[in-house]
């Protein structure tokens, strides 16, 4: 349990942090170890095991409303606890939270969007269909035909004036630099090689979020011992112009070209031989 002084909690493998439907007014947020998340819909196949960093509960805090899954810990288990009194100062004080939930409700609304068969304008078609067509036409009354004009004197025809000197064509620009159709991360630490699949436009990196189920394109979870990087932390952006870096809203640890921190929502171009950091995670952005 959780005291004033401790907002920490912690449960052994297999106990139950809470069941569906009962009424709540805390979330939690991992610190250690695993969390299974249950519906008696699904049987006994957990929706999502999740791990440190990540955070449930949440949605009996938002809506006031019982427990929409059970939560159970696959492992012993050490939890931040956060009572609904105390979500706005925590909201406040981590952006990356606020922004992951955010992220969270989104996702959950789009795939309801998705099973809602869409409504196409079949009705109206129909209607269209079954009323008849009308066109008013008004017999067109006769018109007196206009009088003979005039036959026009022949004018004499002006003398051609002199041709216009052209100034010689502007020399054509020289062709861009091709961007370079292969290239891919380097870790600094351990010189693995990630590559930019020359057919994608855009790039996720990050680590994957079993709580919205994103997976990055790139993947730095593994390098990222310290928990510095953020799960939607940049993206790599790629078009005829070349490559460029931007900084995912709610990312905390920062982004650096070359040892400057960008700003975030900002496209920097990058170019081969610089060296990115996302977070503590650094990488060269070599040609292969």
């Amino acid at each position: 349990m959780s005291t004033a002084k401790d907002p920490f909690v912690e449960y052994a493998a297999g106990s139950t942090v809470f069941r569906e439907g009962d009424a709540g007014d805390d979330m939690f947020i991992i610190e250690s170890g695993q969390v299974d998340i249950v519906r008696k819909a699904r049987g006994a196949e957990p929706v999502a095991t999740l791990g440190p960093g990540d955070f449930f509960g949440e949605m009996a805090v938002l809506e006031d409303q019982p427990r929409f899954a059970g939560a159970i810990a696959r492992t012993n288990v050490r939890m931040l606890r956060i009572e609904r009194a105390a979500f706005a100062d925590m909201l406040r004080q981590n952006i990356e939270i606020a922004v992951r939930i955010m992220r969270k409700l989104t996702a959950r609304i789009r795939r309801a969007e998705q099973r809602v068969p869409e409504a196409g304008p079949a009705a109206e078609r129909n209607a269209a269909a079954a009323a008849p067509a009308r066109e008013a036409r008004a017999p067109a009354a006769d018109a007196p035909k206009p009088a003979a004009a005039a036959e026009p004197k022949p004018r004499a025809k002006p003398a051609p004036e002199p041709a216009a000197t052209m100034p010689p064509p502007a020399p054509a620009p020289p062709p861009p630099e091709p961007v370079p159709q292969n290239l891919a991360f380097r870790h600094v630490g351990s010189g693995q090689i990630l590559l930019l699949d020359p057919g994608r436009s855009e790039f996720l990196v990050g680590r994957p979020d079993p709580v919205t189920g994103t997976q990055p394109e790139i993947n730095l979870g593994p390098f990222d011992v310290s928990r510095t990087l953020s799960r939607r932390h940049a993206k790599i952006l790629r078009d005829d112009s070349g490559y460029a870096v931007r900084e995912e809203v709610g990312t905390t640890n920062g982004t650096f070209v070359n040892g400057e921190r960008i700003k975030t929502g900002t496209n920097v171009a990058l170019k081969p031989r610089d060296r990115i950091r996302f977070g503590s995670i650094e990488v060269d952005l070599v040609p292969v």
